[in-house]
Formats: C-alpha cells, sequence, structure tokens
C-alpha cells in the first residue's frame, strides 16, 4: 500500500479536527461516552476523505522521437 501523501493528511486532518468542533457543538453533549462516539465519528469520517483523495499519477517518460533517414536530415554546422 502506497504512503499518504501531504494533502491526504492535511485532509483527514482538518476533517477530523473541524468535524469533532461542529459535531460537539450541534450536539452539546457533556458525557463521556457522547463525546467518545463523536470523536471516533470524526476519525472515520477523517479516513475517508484521506482515502478518497485521488493521488497524484505517475509521470510518463516521452518515447523517444523517430530520427529521419540520412537523406532528410538538416545539417547543423555550416
Amino acid at each position: 500500500m502506497p504512503r499518504p501523501t501531504a494533502a491526504q493528511l492535511a485532509y483527514g486532518s482538518c476533517t477530523v479536527i473541524f468535524s469533532t468542533l461542529a459535531m460537539l457543538l450541534l450536539s452539546q453533549t457533556s458525557s463521556g461516552l457522547g463525546v467518545t462516539v463523536i470523536a471516533l465519528a470524526a476519525l472515520g469520517l477523517g479516513l475517508l476523505v484521506a482515502m478518497t483523495v485521488p493521488l497524484p499519477r505517475p509521470r510518463t517518460i516521452a518515447p523517444p522521437a523517430e530520427t529521419a533517414p540520412e537523406s532528410e536530415r538538416v545539417p547543423t554546422r555550416l
């Protein structure tokens, strides 16, 4: 499995932080169980976002250009 890219780590971390804060503020829970459930949900959401960020495509090397026959070449020296 490939290593996560910087974009995946950034998107996943931001998702965990912001979704945790939003869910805690919206639910107004103060129990330990509620906070645990919200934290686990935020971690799952962050993992989902990090895994769906597209991976960079590997570079493709262009094949070498065909050389022209000797009769069609342009001289490079004067």
